[in-house]
């Protein structure tokens, strides 16, 4: 499995941890239907603002597992520009993902 393909199947586990959480991601499951992991990722960080399924990620404590989150791991930011995991981790810091204790 090449790495486009391991981040797509982490954005599924993103899927999986809200669905636990009684919340369906359904705009995400469609765009990662179609586009796949890095299309998607590229899609929603080009927008420059925080989603609506990432503030309810943030209210279910999931931003761990949130899109913004994965992109930044190292195995997956050879993929992203460095403008691209800027936004992801500007909009993680903008919800106080990092804070101590986090």
């Amino acid at each position: 499995m090449g790495i486009e393909e391991e981040l797509t199947q982490a954005l599924e586990g993103t899927i999986n941890a809200a669905k636990a959480r009684h919340y369906v991601p359904s705009y995400f499951m469609q765009m990662l239907g179609d586009y796949g992991g890095v299309g998607t990722a590229k899609r929603l960080l080009a927008k420059q603002e925080i989603q609506q399924g990432l503030m309810t990620l943030a209210e279910l404590g999931l931003l761990a597992d949130s899109m913004e989150a994965v992109v930044l791991q190292d195995r997956f930011s050879s993929l992203f520009t460095q403008d691209e995991l800027t936004e992801a981790h500007r909009r993680l810091e903008e919800l106080g993902y990092f804070k101590k204790g986090k």
